[in-house]
């Protein structure tokens, strides 16, 4: 059970690093330069992640390759018009508002800094679309495909880092909850979602849809494209089905 969630404890683990070095140095950030440059080598490793799943997941001949990239295309625009329908990039959006108002209204001294810290952080480092197809992957792969959680890792540990200085101890907290919440996706995944799409040949087109949004989180990270990411996710769902019905 702890193999298959590697990912998730690698990412948990980015957050009590980040967040013990915001607690034992007081003031700590990075240069400009230096986080700019982190940025291009984390985007990078986003865009090789995503695409190397993808093409891991492209088999046969030109013409079966061109039909399961149409099948990715068509399950994105369909999880996307779904997603939207759902509303879940609004209501992604609405907790980060809430995130940024508690933020803002934060005072020195405020005796529930601990409990907000733990509420804003718990809040951002869960609902980020990143760790949903994190966890997926996690569960849906063997060896499990930890790669997406640990880039998360490092972002999730440089917020830590920052939100210690608003927020002190109660940030470090936060790690249950994304160790609850990215567990049980990559559990249930491994153990009932993963076999039953494996007997019937569909983890592929889910790994397929997985590569491109995860490549696309690269584009989100340095600023080229505002991506509403979160309303794709219905797309993970659909992939294999839509692979199912055409056959």
């Amino acid at each position: 059970m702890i193999q298959r969630m590697i990912g998730t404890l690698v990412n948990a683990a980015g957050i009590m690093i980040g967040g013990i070095v915001g607690l034992a140095r007081p003031g700590f950030s990075l240069s400009r330069s230096n986080e700019d440059a982190l940025k291009v080598v984390l985007a990078a490793l986003t865009v090789f992640c995503g695409l190397r799943l993808t093409w891991a997941n492209l088999s046969g001949s030109w013409s079966q390759i061109l039909k399961q990239l149409l099948i990715v295309i068509v399950a994105m625009i369909l999880g996307k018009l779904a997603g939207r329908l759902l509303r879940l990039q609004n209501a992604s959006n609405a907790l980060g508002g809430w995130a940024r108002d508690r933020i803002s209204v934060r005072k020195p001294g405020d005796p529930n800094r601990a409990s907000d810290g733990f509420k804003v952080c718990a809040a951002l480092f869960c609902a980020a679309p990143l760790g949903i197809l994190g966890a997926t992957q996690d569960g849906l792969n063997s060896p499990p495909y930890f790669y997406p959680l640990a880039i998360k890792g490092v972002i999730d540990g440089l917020a830590a880092l920052g939100f210690v200085a608003l927020f002190g101890w109660g940030v470090l907290l936060a790690v249950i909850p994304v160790l609850a919440f990215q567990g049980t996706i990559t559990l249930l995944c491994s153990e009932w979602l993963g076999p039953f799409l494996c007997e019937r040949g569909l983890v592929s087109s889910v790994n397929a849809v997985g590569g491109l949004l995860v490549f696309s989180v690269a584009l989100v990270i340095l600023g080229l494209k505002k991506i509403e990411i979160t309303d794709y996710l219905p797309s993970l769902i659909l992939a294999p089905l839509i692979t199912w019905l055409w056959r």
